[in-house]
C-alpha cells in the first residue's frame, strides 16, 4: 500500500508557465485516511491544503501559495465497474488518459469528454472541463457519487441520497470544499464515432449555425483571426466498421503540422508579429475535408503540444451569433495580431451549481495567446464582449471577475458559498484565487 510521502519544499508551476507556487510541503497520500492525517496536520499548523493534478489549469485555482500541495498521483486505482448499474469507480488522480485505455479494455466508455486527456479525473471534474455536445454535458455532469475529505478529517460519501447537498456542490466545486478522492462516473457500452472536419467560411458558419448543432451530436469549429476560413468538427455515433486514419496520414496532421509545425509558425509570429495574418491564412487553408471513424475517446481527444494561455467563457446559445460577429469586428478594427484560432462549442443546460452551463443551453468561446506572447489588449476586451453578454467564465482558464459579478451570473451561487461555510468555515481549502472568485 502506498505510504504517504513527504519531499523537500520546491517550486511548483502549471502546465503553462504562467502559475507558480513555493509550498512549504508536498504531500503524496495513498489513501483518503492519510489524506485525512495530512489535512488536520496541515490545519493545526495554520496552513492551508490544496491538491493539484495536470496543472493544467491557466487561473491559479490549484495553487498552494506557501501552504501545503497535495499530488493525488498515489491514488490511481480503478475501485469498481458496475455493468448492470453502469458505473466505474475511480480514484481521484487517475488521468483521464488511463481512465479511457481501462473503459475501453473493459467495452466501456465516458459520454462525452474534452479534446484533451492529460488532467486527472478529480481536477477536470473539479474545473468544469467539457467537450461539445447537443445532448451531453460536462464530465462533472456524468458524476453519480464521490468521496471527499473534509477539513475536519471526515470522510464523506456523496450522492443524490447521500449527503446531497454537499454532492451538488462538490460534483464542481473548485477545490474549495474539501479535497476529491474517488469519483463515480456513469459509462455506457463502448461506441464508435465518425467524425467529419470541413473547412468553411465563417459567414456560413453562423448562417448555418441551428441546424449544425441540431443534427450533429457532438459539433464544434474553429475560426481564424485575420481570415474568414474556419474549421468544423462533427462527430456522430456510427454502427462501424472503425475506419480509422492511416497511421502516417494521423501523425503528419494531427502531431507533425498541428504541433511541431504550428509550433514553429508561432514562433515566428511572436517574433515577427507582422507575419501573423499572412501565417493565420496559410494556416486556415492547410485544414481539409477528411472523415474517420474511431473508438469515441480517440476522436474526442487530440496531442496537444504547443504551449498557449486560454480564456473561455460560456454565453447563453442564443448569444454566440452575435457575441462572435462581435468578436470578428474587434479583431478586424484592431492592430491585434492573434495567432491561436478561436475555439467554439456547445452544451446544454446542466443543473450542477457552478457549471458554465447551469440552468441554459451554453455556447463556449475561447481564445488562446501563444505562451510568451504579448496580450495586446485581446484578453482584456474579449472579456468585456463577453461580459456583457452574461458569461460565465471557465474556472480553469484566465479571466478577471470577482465574487460580486459572479454572484449575478450563478442562480445557486449563494448555496455553493452557504454550503463552503458549512463545511470549511476555516478556509483550510483557499487560497487568493478562491477569495477573488467567491469572497472571503
Amino acid at each position: 500500500m502506498p505510504q504517504a510521502s513527504t519531499a523537500p519544499r520546491t517550486r511548483w508551476t502549471n502546465w503553462a508557465g504562467n502559475q507558480s507556487a513555493h509550498p512549504f510541503r508536498v504531500v503524496t497520500p495513498g489513501t483518503a485516511e492519510e489524506l485525512a492525517k495530512e489535512i488536520l496536520r496541515a490545519a493545526d499548523q495554520g496552513r492551508t491544503v490544496k491538491a493539484v493534478g495536470s496543472g493544467h489549469s491557466f487561473t491559479a485555482i490549484a495553487s498552494a501559495g506557501d501552504g501545503v500541495l497535495v499530488r493525488p498521483h498515489a491514488m490511481t486505482a480503478v475501485r469498481a465497474v458496475d455493468r448492470e448499474a453502469g458505473t466505474v469507480t475511480v480514484e481521484a488522480g487517475l488521468p483521464l488518459a488511463r481512465l479511457n485505455r481501462l473503459l475501453t479494455t473493459a467495452g466501456l466508455s465516458l459520454t462525452n469528454m474534452g479534446d484533451i486527456e492529460v488532467q486527472t479525473v478529480a481536477g477536470a471534474t473539479s474545473t468544469g472541463t467539457h467537450g461539445t455536445g447537443r445532448d451531453s454535458g460536462s464530465l462533472a455532469a456524468q458524476i453519480r457519487s464521490l468521496e471527499i475529505v473534509l477539513a475536519d478529517g471526515g470522510i464523506r460519501h456523496c450522492s443524490p441520497t447521500e449527503n446531497p447537498r454537499l454532492f451538488q456542490g462538490a460534483r464542481l466545486g473548485l477545490g474549495a470544499l474539501g479535497v476529491i478522492t474517488a469519483l463515480t462516473f456513469a459509462v455506457e457500452p463502448a461506441f464508435l464515432l465518425t467524425a467529419h472536419e470541413q473547412p468553411m467560411r465563417f459567414d456560413e458558419v453562423l448562417d448555418r449555425l441551428d441546424d449544425l448543432t441540431a443534427v450533429n451530436e457532438h459539433f464544434e469549429f474553429y475560426w481564424f483571426p485575420h481570415t474568414d476560413r474556419c474549421s468544423t468538427k462533427r462527430n456522430n455515433r456510427s454502427q462501424g466498421p472503425a475506419a480509422p486514419l492511416p497511421r502516417f496520414k494521423e501523425w503528419l496532421e494531427d502531431d507533425f503540422l498541428s504541433n511541431t509545425v504550428w509550433e514553429g509558425a508561432c514562433r515566428i509570429g511572436r517574433r515577427f508579429p507582422a507575419t501573423v495574418p499572412t501565417i493565420a491564412s496559410l494556416a486556415s487553408r492547410a485544414w481539409s475535408d477528411r472523415s474517420y471513424t474511431d473508438t469515441a475517446y480517440k476522436v474526442y481527444t487530440s496531442p496537444r503540444k504547443v504551449r498557449f494561455t486560454e480564456m473561455e467563457y460560456a454565453v447563453p446559445r442564443e448569444a454566440v451569433g452575435e457575441v462572435l460577429r462581435e468578436l470578428k469586428a474587434m479583431v478586424e478594427r484592431s492592430d491585434w495580431r492573434i495567432s491561436f484560432p478561436v475555439e467554439v462549442r456547445f452544451a446544454p443546460a446542466d443543473d450542477l451549481w457552478l457549471s458554465t452551463a447551469n440552468g441554459r443551453d451554453s455556447a463556449y468561446i475561447a481564445v488562446h495567446l501563444y505562451r510568451g506572447s504579448a496580450e495586446q489588449g485581446y484578453f482584456t476586451e474579449v472579456e468585456k464582449l463577453m461580459t456583457a453578454h452574461g458569461g460565465r467564465p471557465h474556472w480553469g482558464k484566465l479571466h478577471t471577475r470577482d465574487a460580486g459579478y459572479l454572484a449575478g451570473v450563478y442562480p445557486h451561487f449563494a448555496d455553493f458559498t452557504a454550503l463552503r461555510d458549512e463545511v470549511d468555515p476555516q478556509r483550510v481549502f483557499g487560497n487568493d484565487y478562491l477569495r477573488r472568485v467567491l469572497g472571503a
